[in-house]
């Protein structure tokens, strides 16, 4: 049966990336489906798309009066639209949530899609007042494993792991070759922010010093925006590493040629991952991985299925495992074939058939009514 859906959130980036091929999914199914979102440059290829997306003053912060707006726009907003359902992402922003969950008169959902392996010094100071019921949700969400036990370290719960899905077409398509991956090298692709620690690039470089000069034809080729941080530097210049590639950033058409035409994929980011999405992209793209063992990657893959996992911050590890895989072109084909296989869960058509199944799962339960405010 047909659904009037609202999928809602924060910052126009989750919007454009996540939610717009999960809407485009379910509208395919015969559900109307209205984005709610503060402004930003990204609505519009949503709107062009001919999705009635809704700005709202939507916010992070614990600004009573901002907070306030924010919850009279809501509060008539889905009074006037009467949705079957309305999907909060991100319910752990807690003023955010607050507005959003507790003025829906319908059956609404939360994803959870952030993970840290620390503590979370905001979430901390909410957590009383989150299961106190301050945020109503009447389904939660987790796209992954290490996403659910984040976000039920205070927010405590029954999650249903549904993933984040992926254009797995647009990277398995065959895409024109990247002029600078040459077919006499071994090409070792790195994807990432370059100045982002966490994405590993130091490990990366580290582990390519290991192999280089064992393998002339090995080539390090980084692709991603953003410029080295110091002591990235440090190690190229240290062991004389002047033949790293930098491609900085590259278009989305551009991106699937990469990944198709790496030899090896390497993902040695340290952690704070919630989901492997590069990992889905390079099996997308039938390309053997070797990948740091945290948990938002272990999350997707399995060590020696779809491709290899190493200790993260670990260059020799690192090398090692390259290594084996330049050593065996058939172990190479076998990822890649594995790979192949696994990635269809996560292509957008089965991620919105799992979130709608938990929408008519939901539906059937008790509701959570919303809260009643004096005066509102």
């Amino acid at each position: 049966m047909p659904q009037k859906i609202c999928q809602l959130c924060t910052v126009d980036f989750t919007l454009y990336h996540l939610l717009h091929p999960l809407m485009r999914a379910m509208r395919s199914q015969g559900h109307e489906v209205v984005g709610v979102c503060a402004d930003g440059e990204l609505i519009e290829p949503v709107r062009n798309d001919g999705f009635r997306v809704e700005t709202m003053p939507l916010t992070r912060s614990a600004n009573p009066a901002r907070n306030w707006r924010a919850g009279l726009a809501l509060r008539d907003f889905f009074r006037r639209e009467k949705f079957d359902i309305v999907h909060i992402h991100e319910p752990l922003m807690p003023m955010f949530a607050l507005t959003a969950s507790r003025f829906s008169p319908s059956t609404t959902i939360g994803t959870f899609h952030a993970f840290n392996e620390g503590r979370g010094r905001g979430y901390m100071f909410w957590k009383k007042v989150l299961n106190r019921g301050a945020i109503r949700l009447n389904g939660r969400i987790a796209v992954s494993e290490p996403a659910k036990q984040f976000a039920n370290r205070y927010f405590e719960g029954d999650y249903r792991v549904i993933p984040n899905g992926l254009d797995v077409e647009r990277f398995s398509a065959p895409a024109p070759k990247p002029s600078i991956l040459r077919d006499d090298a071994i090409n070792l692709v790195f994807v990432g922010r370059v100045n982002e620690p966490r994405k590993g690039l130091r490990y990366a470089l580290g582990a390519y010093s290991l192999l280089k000069w064992q393998y002339p034809k090995l080539r390090l080729v980084v692709v991603g925006a953003g410029v080295p941080d110091r002591e990235s530097y440090r190690i190229m210049g240290e062991r004389s590493l002047d033949d790293v590639i930098f491609t900085g950033p590259v278009t989305d058409e551009e991106l699937p040629g990469y990944y198709q035409n790496a030899d090896i994929f390497i993902a040695p980011n340290t952690g704070k991952e919630s989901f492997g999405f590069i990992i889905i992209e390079a099996m997308s793209a039938s390309t053997p991985i070797v990948a740091s063992d945290i948990p938002g990657f272990a999350s997707v893959m399995t060590d020696g299925r779809e491709g290899l996992m190493v200790p993260p911050k670990d260059e020799a590890a690192l090398a090692e495992a390259i290594e084996r895989l330049i050593k065996n072109p058939g172990l190479r084909a076998q990822l890649a074939v594995d790979g192949r296989a696994t990635v269809h869960q996560y292509r957008w058509t089965e991620v919105a058939d799992s979130v709608l199944d938990y929408y008519d799962e939901v539906m059937e339960k008790q509701h959570v009514p919303p809260a009643k405010y004096q005066g509102w």
